[in-house]
């Protein structure tokens, strides 16, 4: 196990695509040394990419340490477990589908590592859907649909900046799909979900959901759509009358345009553009994507490979440092709520001692 060899958390770092921006904001997020005494990152790929990586990004002042085996993991260096022995042709900016199949290595290394409780959670950088689709071994439009295959259940995306959440019922389908996607069973077991991760995961004991209908003005009394008052609207009610503090459906404009956000623990959208693109407007460059209602801990920064600056040295790692702060707040917080006994590397608070002998 790594705890042998570090007290710390131990988080399991995808590459993403290799021609993108994800080295950049990995190397440039740990070139901070203070980072190192939150956890220990463990970087699933090979030395002489990262060494490319750190030579474009003028980091030659950042040293890392050369795994083979992420038990092996040191306290208090960047660990690079190499995976791969192939000489990889890296061309930054540029869409390669030969790439894609690194990306991919990297995502399952991450997986296994920590399906075999050598890492605490994983924190994965940004792929190319299209390139790694290419790989017969990943039919998946993102990382979310890989993951909630490999556990087989359904898993929840939910962008967040600090106590700014936004949940998806649906993510990376067409826009003709979304109303035939949602029915009340689906809606009830998501917003269920979410209220549970909320309490798990981020230590929200009583959590105050809101949920914005699918239509303009929420239906505007079935003038719009009927799916707010035939499929929405029941759901809300059926969770009030059950005591869980869910409010809707709002309408999607009106409430960010309010601000009304702030009032609530969580926002559920209908569809991809509904919440994220409120959200990125204003929250981008801070925002955290987390993998929800699935055994793993999950976090990415919430921009894509930025094949536009790859190279440049010009990407912000901030989102990036975030999902990494967000992932071990996830560990710490499933840990006091015992969701992991059975992870040796998660440190309990120490039980409480009777007076009595």
């Amino acid at each position: 196990m790594a705890a042998n060899k570090t007290t710390l958390p131990v988080i399991g770092i995808s590459v993403g695509d290799l021609n993108g921006i994800g080295l950049e904001v990995i190397l440039n997020t740990f070139a901070d040394s203070r980072m190192l005494e939150l956890c220990t990152p463990v970087v699933f790929a090979n030395a002489k990419v990262v060494s490319y990586h750190r030579k474009a990004c003028n980091l030659m002042q950042l040293h890392y340490q050369q795994i083979n085996n992420v038990e092996d993991a040191h306290q208090g260096k960047l660990n690079v477990c190499n995976i791969w022995d192939d000489n990889v042709n890296i061309e930054l900016g540029k869409l390669n589908p030969a790439i894609g199949k690194y990306a991919v290595m990297s995502i399952k290394a991450c997986v296994d590592a920590y399906d075999r409780k050598a890492v605490n959670a994983i924190v994965t950088a940004p792929i190319h859907k299209e390139a790694c689709f290419n790989d017969k071994h990943f039919p998946f439009s993102g990382h979310t649909g890989y993951f909630a295959n490999h556990y087989h259940k359904n898993a929840l995306m939910l962008l967040c900046e600090g106590s700014f959440r936004v949940a998806l019922v649906t993510d990376h389908i067409p826009l003709e799909n979304v109303s035939q996607s949602i029915d009340q069973e689906k809606l009830q077991s998501f917003i269920l979900t979410l209220h549970d991760c909320l309490r798990s995961d981020f230590g929200v004991v009583k959590p105050k959901i809101a949920v914005l209908g699918l239509n303009p003005h929420a239906g505007d009394g079935g003038l719009i759509g009927d799916e707010d008052a035939k499929v929405i609207a029941p759901v809300v009610e059926t969770l009030r009358n059950d005591g869980k503090l869910v409010f809707g459906p709002y309408p999607a404009d009106g409430f960010f345009g309010r601000q009304n956000q702030n009032n609530f623990d969580a926002v559920v959208a209908m569809y991809h553009d509904q919440g994220l693109a409120p959200f990125k407007a204003l929250s981008f460059g801070n925002g955290v994507n987390v993998t929800l209602g699935l055994p793993i801990v999950r976090t990415s920064p919430d921009h894509g490979t930025g094949f536009d600056i790859a190279g440049t040295n010009d990407a912000d790692e901030n989102s990036f440092r975030q999902a990494v702060y967000q992932a071990l707040s996830i560990v710490k917080h499933r840990g006091v709520h015992g969701e992991i006994n059975s992870n040796p590397l998660v440190v309990r608070p120490p039980k409480k001692q009777s007076g009595h002998q």
